[in-house]
């Protein structure tokens, strides 16, 4: 029989059952679950003898693994994946936890990073794990340009921030200046270069520019340098961990070689932040054991992209062990960040005891 089963092939109902059962319970529990548990604290229908069997086919197919000589069994990075995919039942928060969520919501409105972090340091609270605040570098954009006129070769570019600054950068050209000339020149780009990066200022647009303009022309060219200067610029991004210490209450991270492996990931932040702009960002993204290079064999990452008008800004996330409580970190991740993005969205805010 067992010359038949394909490594990660089908499941029964029966075996995703008893599957199911053994995950929840590893994940309560910690250690490895026998055929006599499921029978007597699992409500499972079925005899020892046959969850035996079931456990023994389990193994070789590859979603359990026998970590000693005795009967229990504790899942696989493989059983992990098929239980996040297709057995997990939805973590419903309980009215405690919503209030908590919500009234730490409504007391950071309008502070982003101070909102990211607030949220990242109560998630670590409600789930015991280390959870993890990213906030995604943003490029600035122009509002509006405007000008002044310094002299017969030099003329001050004016420009309002998308976040409020103003920066100005003074253009030098070699032909003489007159105030109609850059006044076209401004409503160019006003028409052209207003809420973009330097990205979308392609060769086409930049002709039509120059062609616009007329004998003027050259002061396309040093006037788009001084635009690319301004916006080149990045707000910073940063990664910030609450709970740290929490992993020492896993057995998973126990040893120094899996303390010192997490606490290299945690130095190097650059792998979150690439982590976070080539994830899937319209859901929750889970990471188990070395799906993920970075990470240790048993241990897990999930976070979700917090996402306004097509624009990643950040994440809010959870790393832990991979027997980690999947269903009630995806649902407190979920709720704060669908709750966040429709605040900075303007949204209605979130009332106590709101689901």
């Amino acid at each position: 029989m067992s010359g038949e089963l394909i490594y990660g092939g089908p499941l029964s109902e029966r075996k995703k059952r008893i599957l199911r059962s053994i995950i929840d319970a590893h994940i309560a529990l910690g250690e490895p679950i026998g055929s006599k548990y499921l029978v007597t604290s699992a409500e499972i229908p079925f005899s020892s003898a046959t969850i035996r069997n079931e456990m023994a086919e389990l193994t070789e197919m590859g979603y359990l693994e026998q970590p000693h000589t005795s009967a229990g069994r504790v899942p696989t990075q493989l059983g992990y994946r098929f239980y996040v995919d297709s057995l997990m039942e939805s973590y419903k928060l309980t009215a405690t936890e919503i209030v908590a969520l919500n009234n730490m919501l409504k007391s950071k409105i309008g502070e982003l990073d101070t909102i990211i972090q607030s949220a990242s340091k109560l998630v670590a609270n409600l789930t015991n794990y280390t959870s993890v605040a990213i906030k995604a570098s943003e490029r600035e954009t122009v509002r509006a340009f405007s000008h002044m006129v310094l002299d017969e070769h030099n003329f001050l570019m004016v420009m309002k921030m998308s976040g409020e600054n103003v920066k100005t950068k003074q253009v030098h050209t070699d032909i003489v200046l007159d105030e109609n000339n850059v006044s076209r020149l401004m409503m160019l780009f006003n028409a052209y270069c207003v809420n973009v990066t330097p990205d979308d200022i392609t060769y086409s647009t930049i002709v039509k520019m120059e062609s616009a303009m007329g004998s003027a022309a050259a002061l396309v060219s040093p006037a788009v340098k001084a635009f690319y200067d301004a916006v080149a610029t990045s707000t910073d991004s940063n990664v910030k961990f609450e709970g740290v210490n929490k992993l020492l209450e896993y057995p998973e991270f126990s040893s120094v070689d899996q303390l010192k492996r997490v606490f290299s990931m945690i130095e190097n932040k650059e792998d979150f932040l690439d982590m976070l702009s080539n994830s899937d960002r319209d859901k929750i993204n889970v990471f188990i054991g070395d799906e993920e290079k970075r990470f240790a064999s048993n241990s897990a990452f999930i976070f979700r992209p917090l996402t306004v008008d097509g624009k990643v800004i950040g994440a809010i996330g959870v790393f832990g062990p991979s027997r980690m409580d999947y269903s009630k970190v995806i649902s407190t991740v979920e709720y704060l960040t669908q709750k966040i993005t429709g605040i900075i969205e303007g949204r209605a805010l979130p009332e106590p005891g709101d689901e």
